[in-house]
């Protein structure tokens, strides 16, 4: 079978084949077009805006970064130095409690020295007055308690205190009332009754006395053998006859035996009066001297001179003023007592208190 090609209708040459119409001269082909170069300017202005604000969050990255190592590192540093001064300042305070501590024992050692030396004063001015007391109560001693009373005044007046001011007043008033007292010298006293008694063995009865003989003229010659033998005829023929006078009582005559208690009995007498010198009896003391004047006027011998010497003694002591009444230092007790009683006020040494420890800082964390 043969095939047919179909024929085609012939072309005409001379007739213009139409072409489709271009698409940039259509509107809308221009709008698309400025529209995707306006996309791509801006694509474009975005990618490289992107881009800069990489970079710039890159480098404000690494700058946070150099920053962020530089303020670790100050961190640390800070952190190292608060330490240290959390150190020092915990080696201050030991140091300012350990100054406190000093202070108020030397305080506490000043009060306690001050309180003691006070102590130790008004101990010895105590002893002092007990002293002076003792004196005066004891064995009648004027001045050995003037002198304790004046030394007691005289310690508190090395330490000016205010507060001792009542008692030395005290002191001053008993004081004066020592010095306007008459002053008896017991010890001197007794030491003359003491010779009285050794004394006493040594004096002549009335009854033992013998006529005086004539004393020879100075300076007249040796007498002959005969007017010697005249003169020894006449002194024993005088002694036979014996003129006395009649208004005085005669001498008592005593035995041997009895004179000896005579003399033992005055030594009695005398040391009795001394035992009431001493205990400030003045009505015991003048009685017994003037018994013993009595006696020594009755039975001794008053032409010799050691009995007349004795009597006149014994008449100077009984116009002694014993017995005087002696103050008592009550005042100046009451006012020592009354001192030791109520203790000075000072100032209480305020402990110090122990304050808590401050918890130490927690160190920082390390980035």
């Amino acid at each position: 079978m043969s095939s047919e090609i179909p024929s085609l209708p012939p072309i005409d040459a001379a007739r213009p084949v139409p072409q489709p119409p271009s698409s940039w001269r259509r509107p809308s082909a221009l709008i698309a077009a400025i529209a995707l170069a306006l996309l791509g300017w801006q694509w474009l202005e975005t990618r490289s805006r992107l881009g800069d604000l990489q970079d710039e969050l890159a480098r404000r990255l690494s700058d946070g970064d150099s920053v962020a190592k530089e303020g670790r590192a100050l961190a640390r540093q800070a952190q190292e130095n608060l330490q240290d001064l959390q150190a020092k300042f915990g080696a201050l305070e030991s140091r300012l409690a350990e100054s406190q501590g000093h202070q108020v024992a030397l305080e506490a050692m000043y009060q306690e020295f001050s309180r003691t030396r006070d102590d130790r004063v008004l101990a010895e001015v105590e002893q002092a007055v007990v002293i002076a007391a003792q004196q005066l109560q004891l064995a009648g001693n004027v001045q050995a308690a003037l002198f304790a009373l004046q030394t007691a005044d005289a310690r508190l007046g090395s330490i000016d205190r205010p507060l001792w001011l009542p008692l030395r007043k005290a002191i001053a008033s008993d004081l004066d009332a020592l010095k306007a007292l008459p002053q008896v010298d017991a010890a001197g006293i007794s030491l003359r009754l003491e010779t009285l008694i050794g004394r006493l063995d040594s004096l002549p009865l009335a009854f033992e006395a013998k006529p005086r003989a004539s004393a020879a003229p100075l300076g007249a010659a040796e007498p002959t053998w005969t007017k010697r033998l005249w003169l020894d005829f006449w002194a024993e023929f005088s002694q036979l006859i014996r003129v006395e006078r009649m208004d005085r009582p005669d001498p008592a005559l005593l035995a041997p035996s009895n004179a000896v208690f005579l003399r033992e009995n005055l030594k009695l007498r005398l040391m009795n009066a001394r035992l009431a010198l001493l205990s400030r009896d003045g009505n015991t003391f003048r009685e017994d001297v003037r018994i013993c004047a009595d006696w020594l006027e009755r039975y001794f011998d008053l032409k010799n001179a050691a009995v007349a010497a004795a009597k006149d003694d014994l008449a100077e002591l009984q116009k002694t003023p014993v017995g005087v009444d002696l103050p008592s230092l009550q005042a100046t007790q009451n006012a020592l007592r009354s001192l030791q009683a109520v203790p000075e006020r000072r100032a209480d040494l305020a402990a110090p208190v122990p304050r808590a420890d401050k918890p130490a800082a927690a160190p920082a964390k390390k980035n």
